[in-house]
């Protein structure tokens, strides 16, 4: 079973909707809606380099969820194309253009950004705010304060 909210979205370009799509589920389970770079011309990424890339559309995400934005795990296989920012962080107050920040992991190869071209996904997740209380101490766990590698391989 799957939940659905409504998000607005808005077109920033003409080209959004008829030369490239909206963001769009790919499968039945998709989980994140590909997003497309909405550019005149081909972008070369050279080795290591970072840019941001125009998507074409703002959106409006109801209140209580937050839009979050991942690498397209093909992208990052074949090209080494990631997201600068790990995960992109779309507030719901944030209705500005959504722009995806790419970096080429590659040390010798450019990789080449198409108009159109499907370069990260958008899942839609809901938000806890959390209330901070201080304490003096912390309940026991059987971990406790081991950290990295700690539970094993």
């Amino acid at each position: 079973m799957s939940l659905s909210i409504k998000v607005k979205v808005k077109k920033l370009s003409e080209k959004v909707g008829s030369l490239f799509p909206l963001p769009f589920y790919a499968s039945p389970g998709a989980a994140g809606m590909d997003i497309c770079a909405c550019l005149d011309e081909p972008l070369a990424v050279r080795p290591l380099e970072r840019v941001q890339v125009p998507t074409g559309i703002a959106v409006k995400i109801p209140p209580g969820v937050v839009g979050l934005l991942f690498p397209r795990s093909g992208n990052a296989w074949r090209l080494g194309m990631t997201l600068s920012n790990a995960v992109g962080v779309i507030d719901s107050d944030y209705t500005g253009e959504i722009r995806v920040l790419l970096t080429n992991l590659d040390p010798d190869r450019p990789f080449l950004i198409e108009p159109g071209q499907r370069i990260a996904q958008l899942v839609f997740v809901p938000v806890f705010r959390a209330e901070l209380e201080t304490v003096e101490e912390l309940e026991e766990t059987d971990r406790g304060s081991g950290g990295f590698g700690s539970t094993g391989r």
